[in-house]
């Protein structure tokens, strides 16, 4: 799985995201992503995202 993720920050105009975090659990892989330019993090498990929908 890659570091560096391309994705529109709903908080900012950046779109460059860093995988913080990675781990195995019950329900599959989770992974915490986080906005390189502003901070805004989400997390995503299994292709399933807690991010904000774009406006």
């Amino acid at each position: 799985m890659s570091l560096e993720r391309e994705y529109d920050c709903p908080e900012c105009d950046g779109s460059t995201f860093w995988r913080t975090a990675s781990m195995k659990i019950q329900l599959g892989e989770k992974t915490k992503w986080r906005c390189d330019d502003c901070g805004y993090g989400f997390i995503e498990i299994d292709g399933i995202s807690t991010a904000k929908a774009s406006s």
